[in-house]
């Protein structure tokens, strides 16, 4: 009987685990979910667009997730046109650099040559800011695009890096929402610890 009901509060005690942790990541995907959907709309200030990189497929074209953020920026430039710096590496699955394929992106859709700079040497998202800063030095005006989960930290990243800077979303797929919020959470916890630790 005593083993029993030892048992039977070990069981407790890991449904009660279980349950807090469900919370605490139900709570933190809806804070997340609120901070994406509440980014201030860009007024079309900004003396430049940020635009951060993402998979290009094995055939050389941009993923869909990169197409959509492209599109958010042509859209954005169309608006108010401005200096456009694209950003990305070429990663190990990736027959060119992401910044590359994106610039080419946007000159066949008719932006001037001379609107776009490509930063190419980045393999994350605070290298993307960091190197698009160092490009468009001293301005510090911008707009930033990215999907719509990634928001809400590049923008504090931005600001980590003395940028001035406001945000367009690109959509996520609906099939991928789940997988790219959770990733994000993982993303959003190691920067806060890496804050907290002064790096």
């Amino acid at each position: 009987m005593m083993r029993n009901s030892v048992f039977v509060r070990i069981l407790r005690g890991i449904a009660a685990l279980a349950l807090a942790g469900a919370l605490c990541f139900a709570a933190a995907l809806g804070a997340l979910y609120w901070a994406e959907t509440h980014v201030p709309a860009t007024d079309g200030t900004s003396r430049a667009i940020i635009v951060l990189g993402a998979q290009v497929k094995a055939d050389g074209e941009p993923s869909v997730q990169l197409s959509l953020r492209l599109e958010a920026a042509l859209a954005e430039y169309e608006k108010h046109p401005r200096t456009i710096v694209v950003c990305g590496a070429q990663g190990s699955d990736e027959p060119r650099p992401e910044g590359d394929v994106m610039r080419d992106w946007l000159l066949e859709r008719g932006v001037p040559a001379d609107d776009v700079l490509a930063e190419m040497d980045s393999r994350n998202t605070r290298q993307n800011l960091e190197n698009a800063a160092a490009l468009l030095a001293p301005e510090t005006s911008v707009t930033v695009v990215t999907s719509d989960y990634h928001l809400p930290r590049a923008l504090a990243m931005a600001r980590d890096t003395g940028l001035d800077a406001d945000g367009v979303v690109s959509p996520c797929r609906p099939e991928y929402w789940m997988k790219n919020h959770c990733r994000e959470l993982l993303s959003w916890g190691k920067y806060l610890l890496e804050k907290a630790m002064g790096q």
